[in-house]
């Protein structure tokens, strides 16, 4: 493909190369967006799930911010309820390479090293207040909602996997395998990058996370679903009441998501 370059010559040097510099800019995004979407399945479209910031504005509500308190002490020890459950409803699955797989979520085991005690917990998107993602996404495909859900605008996303390598929570997955079977609320492509949406076609839906979901039927309810802004909703009330933490608070990315009984 070529680029025509417009006819700047009258212009000073500094300001044409930046006007040359923004249309590679352009048109690299363009590429990246056309390459995207055509490993799409028909009808599915890049934009279904919480849409680009413009989008999302409009389905947010800036008076909530969603979030997740996992009680590990509840967590069971080999239970994949939560992964099975978030599998099928995005439609991400183990394509037999551990190595590049989507993890949406995935279940890790502590080891305290004192003590000898191990527990498992379920990892995903942190959905951090100040997400490190966001600040390192050159082309503003990573971005945060007004209800603090952090989601990719996939028509943008070129794959350069920056906001992998500055998540500290490994919580971000790349795809590098055609997608198959896909879900019109979750779509997926070929050569971007993807991770938790706390399920936001639910939650704008009045819904909940379908790992809150599976949990809670198979009778653990480790994982509490709600917004962290009001007082009254069950969440506030149990970090109210009881110790939480944040994964990695040395970093001061006050994450959507807490954890009780890691002790």
């Amino acid at each position: 493909m070529t680029f025509r370059m417009p006819d700047d010559t009258r212009q000073p040097p500094a300001q044409r190369a930046v006007n040359r510099a923004e249309m590679t800019r352009r048109d690299l995004l363009r590429s990246g967006a056309a390459v995207a979407t055509a490993t799409l399945a028909p009808g599915v479209t890049l934009m279904a799930f919480g849409g680009s910031p413009a989008e999302a504005a409009g389905a947010a509500d800036a008076g909530k911010r969603w979030g997740l308190l996992i009680d590990v002490s509840k967590c069971q020890d080999g239970c994949t309820d939560c992964i099975t459950a978030c599998s099928e409803e995005n439609g991400w699955h183990d394509t037999g390479h551990p190595e590049t797989d989507a993890q949406w979520i995935r279940k890790v085991t502590l080891k305290n090293s004192a003590t000898g005690h191990t527990a498992e917990m379920p990892v995903m998107c942190q959905h951090c207040e100040s997400p490190p993602c966001v600040d390192v996404c050159p082309t503003g495909a990573s971005f945060k909602r007004k209800d603090g859900i952090v989601l990719v605008d996939k028509h943008i996303c070129i794959g350069c996997r920056y906001c992998m390598m500055a998540c500290p929570f490994k919580a971000r997955s790349f795809v590098h395998e055609p997608t198959v079977n896909q879900k019109s609320h979750a779509p997926r492509g070929q050569g971007t990058v993807e991770s938790c949406t706390l399920c936001v076609h639910r939650v704008d839906k009045g819904g909940t996370p379908a790992c809150v979901e599976a949990c809670a039927k198979a009778g653990h309810e480790a994982i509490i679903f709600g917004d962290l802004k009001d007082p009254e909703s069950a969440i506030s009330k149990r970090l109210a009441g009881y110790p939480s933490v944040a994964l990695r608070p040395d970093l001061d990315l006050n994450p959507g998501v807490r954890y009780s009984n890691l002790g």
